[in-house]
């Protein structure tokens, strides 16, 4: 199915809003991720081979706005949710002042993509996947920007050709742009994407910057765009391999219990979670990463030996490579 075909079919609530607020470099960016959505919602729809994305288009009082696409119900994901967003305000957000308090209180925008897959089969790893850009207003009214995102993937039942073919792409992509890069931004990885009260990595890993912009602009742009067009190259080949292995009620129950992990780590931890919130952005578009259904045990520990239990070993940084 074409990149074309999907982008007609899909309900359009409203057209995006103009761009005359931006930088010519944020509307470089922007043109760039709205493809990138569009490639990407195009190979899960035909991956899952079943259900489609539907579109709510959106705005923001304060300015921006974005569209968000979700696949439910398909035959091989539960549910997808692919989002663009471009938000603007005057008064940046904490979260994003963090580690530059000589912007707070700047005008700013903030444009990415970002994804959430949720495979039906415990089979099949749950991902994520975001990229992104961040502007804002100096005192000399300069701009000061920078790039982030990354890539991380999310097993139940790990298979290690899985992941070493998961982190060889990352690898691979991060090649071009200096020979350590990618251990890097491997390490930021494990270290963010890690659930301090539960003393375990959210999964195993994969890429994690912040902050980019050494080497100047369009260094910085094309590591981001490495990173955003590298995602289905990493993902799609383990969807196929692993998409028809049977399984049954004990694997799902595991899946929807471990889905929980996903939960209390994008509500208590993602940093992406709360600048949208505090940035007022669309709710249901933030929490789209949230599993559709999820459980949770008190006290669950899997039997010594099962399958389930192999999962521990693997919740700890590794140099898969």
């Amino acid at each position: 199915m074409s990149t074309a075909t999907i982008v007609d079919e899909i309900t359009h609530v409203e057209p995006l809003m103009p761009a005359d607020s931006l930088s010519d470099n944020a509307s470089a960016v922007e043109r760039f991720l709205l493809a990138l959505q569009d490639r990407i919602c195009a190979a899960v729809e035909a991956a899952d081979g079943r259900a489609r994305f539907v579109e709510n288009a959106w705005q923001r009082p304060e300015g921006g706005g974005g569209r968000t696409r979700v696949l439910k119900d398909g035959g091989v994901f539960e549910q997808a949710g692919v989002n663009f967003s471009r938000v603007e305000g005057e008064r940046l957000p904490p979260s994003a002042s963090a580690h530059r308090p000589e912007l707070a209180g700047r005008a700013w925008a903030a444009l990415g993509v970002s994804l959430v897959l949720h495979p039906r089969s415990p089979y099949v790893p749950t991902t994520h996947m975001n990229v992104r850009y961040f502007e804002a207003r100096a005192a000399d009214g300069e701009p000061a920007w920078w790039f982030g995102g990354g890539f991380d993937l999310t097993p139940y039942y790990p298979f290690d050709e899985d992941i070493v073919h998961w982190h060889r792409v990352a690898r691979d992509l991060c090649v071009p742009f200096g020979a350590d890069v990618y251990a890097k931004y491997k390490r930021w990885c494990d270290e963010y994407f890690f659930l301090k009260h539960r003393g375990e990595t959210r999964g195993v890993g994969g890429l994690f910057f912040d902050d980019l912009n050494a080497g100047g602009f369009e260094h910085s742009f094309g590591f981001m765009q490495a990173v955003g067009d590298g995602f289905l190259d990493a993902y799609l080949p383990i969807v196929e391999k692993r998409k028809s292995t049977h399984f049954g009620e004990r694997e799902r129950e595991f899946q929807l219990y471990r889905r929980g992990r996903y939960v209390e780590f994008n509500l208590v931890y993602d940093r992406g979670t709360l600048f949208g919130l505090q940035s007022g952005g669309r709710t249901e578009s933030i929490l789209m990463s949230l599993p559709p259904r999820v459980r949770f045990e008190y006290g669950y520990a899997p039997e010594a030996g099962s399958p389930e239990s192999r999962l521990a070993d693997y919740l700890k940084p590794r140099d898969w490579l």
